[in-house]
């Protein structure tokens, strides 16, 4: 019977039921997950995202199969759909569709996570220092997509015989720079502020629209259609604006901020406020062809000379601990470790390519430490490794790979391990690399 007809036999508090069963759910499970393992974690002194990452990896497609986007190629846990359709009364096959379609709403609070996440980001990035290192953020942006993209590029199409467009694509996966992830593990190490925290954020927004250019050229080429010069230099001109117009705003939007909300008086004023101004840069960087993540830093950039910044700090953190968290364990939900198998034959061409783009992939990050000059005691290991991990960034060019038909089986999952492997070394090679005399004293701190 089809799945409308079947509706129309269920009543509507039934379904409303199910809907709320499987949200609270799913919440419970993501919160519940993450916080064990980012507690372990936090207690053998490693950044609390790897907990999340993990934690995603369990309950997700490599795991119990508790919590699975719509687009992993899994059964969602018997267990879980009888337990909802027992207390609902909604029967099994109705409960899988309706958790299908009720999953966006989940990727819409992890959205806002990782929005504010930049946001804060952004909020907590010193101007000055931003400004100071920006020919040093150039240059690692730079190489640090030029090297990976490079020999990822040629190395498959050399020692794999991997046709040109698909190694482009591959190439291209390899440049990403995940801002999310190191900006997280740089705040929780109370490095967000240092130089090298500043010139790697500097570098990792530059990645962000460098990539969304090469994102560009590799859909055309995989797409078969002519490459054309102007919409690439639009991207460029549009980029060149967004940020000039950024920064301009860092130096004059932050008074007008304040001369609003000395007029406003409901409670809430701060957060809402800052708010629709991450909401209008969001809108800003989406409309000039730009990624939205893109405008929410810039945001929190604009207002970071705000005298409410202390306010405006404690008003998003709480969002960030609680959405955030859903961003990173779904990164590590979509993940299928079985591809990790050697003992299964189809995989080992995967694992021979993989070993190659990892080694690669931390290579032609890493080396990024060493491309600028200073003047100044400058840990260029935290540097490279800080550039390392691609997470949702490489996930994006992988599905967009994955869609379009470019990708054999094999490069796929050897792009997968890639992203995998950096987004989970990372957090941990940051914490081994720093030191105490790197970091900041945290505020407050005597």
């Amino acid at each position: 019977m089809p799945f409308p007809n079947l509706l129309l036999e269920v009543g509507s508090h039934e379904l409303e039921a199910a809907e709320t069963l499987i949200a609270i759910a799913r919440f419970m499970i993501i919160f519940v997950a993450a916080r064990f393992l980012a507690e372990l974690l936090v207690r053998v002194q490693l950044p609390t995202i790897l907990g999340e990452l993990v934690a995603g990896v369990i309950i997700g497609a490599s795991g119990l199969h508790l919590v699975l986007s719509p687009e992993v190629q899994s059964n969602l846990n018997n267990g879980l759909i009888n337990l909802i359709s027992d207390l609902t009364s909604v029967p099994p096959p109705e409960v899988s569709h309706l958790y299908v379609d009720s999953f966006t709403n989940l990727q819409s609070w992890a959205t806002l996570g990782l929005y504010a996440l930049l946001f804060l980001t952004g909020l907590e990035s010193d101007l000055e220092q931003l400004i100071a290192v920006g020919s040093q953020a150039f240059s690692v942006a730079v190489v640090g997509v030029v090297l990976p993209f490079v020999g990822g590029t040629l190395g498959l199409m050399a020692f794999f015989h991997v046709g040109t467009i698909p190694a482009i694509f591959a190439g291209a996966a390899m440049t990403a720079t995940s801002i999310g992830i190191t900006a997280k593990v740089f705040g929780e190490l109370n490095f967000l502020k240092t130089r090298e925290g500043q010139t790697v954020i500097g570098a990792a927004v530059l990645d962000d629209i460098l990539g969304i250019v090469i994102l560009a050229v590799v859909v055309a080429l995989s797409a078969g259609g002519s490459l054309e010069v102007f919409p690439i230099i639009r991207l460029l001109v549009a980029a060149a604006i967004f940020v000039g117009v950024s920064l301009f705003l860092s130096k004059t939007g932050a008074p007008i901020f304040d001369w609003v909300i000395d007029r406003l008086k409901a409670p809430g004023d701060v957060v809402v406020m800052a708010f629709i101004v991450m909401g209008g840069c969001c809108f800003a960087a989406t409309a000039m062809g730009l990624e939205a993540a893109l405008g929410a830093f810039a945001g929190g950039l604009i207002l970071s000379t705000s005298k409410y910044i202390h306010r405006l700090q404690e008003a998003v953190e709480p969002i960030v601990a609680l959405f955030a968290t859903i961003f990173f364990v779904l990164i590590g939900t979509a993940m299928d470790l079985s591809v990790l198998n050697p003992f299964n034959p189809g995989n080992r061409e995967g694992l021979i390519m993989a070993a190659f783009l990892v080694v690669v992939a931390i290579v032609g990050k890493v080396a990024t430490g060493w491309c600028y000059l200073s003047k100044e005691k400058t840990n260029r290991l935290v540097v490279g490794l800080g550039m390392m991990p691609r997470g949702e960034v490489g996930l994006i060019f992988l599905g967009l790979g994955s869609s379009s038909g470019v990708l054999s089986p094999p490069l796929e999952a050897a792009i997968l391990l890639m992203v995998i492997g950096t987004t989970f070394l990372a957090p941990i090679l940051l914490r081994l690399a720093l030191t105490d005399q790197d970091v900041l004293p945290a505020e407050g701190a005597t």
